[in-house]
């Protein structure tokens, strides 16, 4: 099955890393159901919540992403890659609804990402996300980010 989006540039990685980095760049609601540009049918995701295999399954997280989320969007600030095997940095910028709505949260993190070829077009067939949920996510919130701070502090003592 070869993408729409898919140009004869993807029959490299190096190409295929670029068109995911565009996407996640640029990634809107009505973006989700073009994952299968991105991911491999049978593809791996792994973040500190979610562990899937599918692009039904990935395709669900990113969804949500969007309904629990306001303005959610990734910035790409490095990429490193050899061959098949591509490491990605990030920041992630979002609002939370419930809590200091309105003011942009920033999760910095990581993605190992492995391409796989299909049809002569290159898309990810493993992506793992690695970033400290305590830090970046638990410590920014009211009750539980108190509590965070304070093991904190008492390990580094």
């Amino acid at each position: 099955m070869t993408s729409p989006h898919a140009t004869l540039l993807d029959a490299s990685p190096q190409a295929a890393l670029q068109r995911v980095v565009h996407f996640f760049e640029h990634l809107q609601p009505t973006d989700v159901t073009q994952m299968a540009d991105i991911y491999t049918q049978d593809a791996q995701f792994k973040d500190p919540f979610n562990e899937v295999q599918g692009l039904d399954e990935i395709t669900r997280i990113f969804a949500h992403m969007f309904e629990a989320l306001d303005a959610p969007r990734f910035v790409i600030t490095q990429q490193v890659q050899q061959g098949a095997h591509c490491f990605v940095t990030w920041d992630f910028l979002f609002a939370m609804r419930r809590i200091d709505a309105g003011q942009t949260q920033t999760i910095r993190g990581a993605s190992h990402l492995v391409l796989r070829e299909e049809a002569g077009v290159w898309r990810v067939a493993v992506h793992r996300d690695y970033w400290d949920a305590a830090e970046e996510l638990y410590e920014k919130l009211p009750v539980v980010g108190s509590l965070m701070r304070w093991l904190k502090k008492r390990a580094n003592n």
